[in-house]
C-alpha cells in the first residue's frame, strides 16, 4: 500500500470516529423507530473505517528518503 502522510491518517481517523459515535448516538437515540437500524449501521460502518485507519497508520513503515537526489559534500 502506498505510504500516507501521518497527518492525513490522524485527521481521517478523528473524522470517521467522531461520525460514527454521533451516527451510533442519534440513530439510537433521536431517530425516528423506522430509521433507527439504518443509522446506527451507517455509525458502525464509520467507526469501522476508523478502525482501520488507525490500523494504517499504526503499521505503516515511514518513508526512506531517495539516496539519488541527495548532494554529496566534497570534502
Amino acid at each position: 500500500m502506498r505510504y500516507i502522510e501521518p497527518t492525513r491518517v490522524k485527521v481521517l481517523m478523528m473524522m470517521f470516529f467522531t461520525t460514527g459515535v454521533l451516527g451510533i448516538i442519534i440513530g439510537l437515540s433521536v431517530a425516528p423507530p423506522s430509521m433507527t437500524v439504518m443509522i446506527t449501521f451507517m455509525g458502525l460502518i464509520n467507526v469501522g473505517l476508523g478502525a482501520f485507519f488507525t490500523f494504517i497508520f499504526l503499521t505503516q513503515v515511514q518513508k526512506s528518503p531517495d539516496k539519488r537526489k541527495k548532494k554529496r559534500k566534497r570534502d
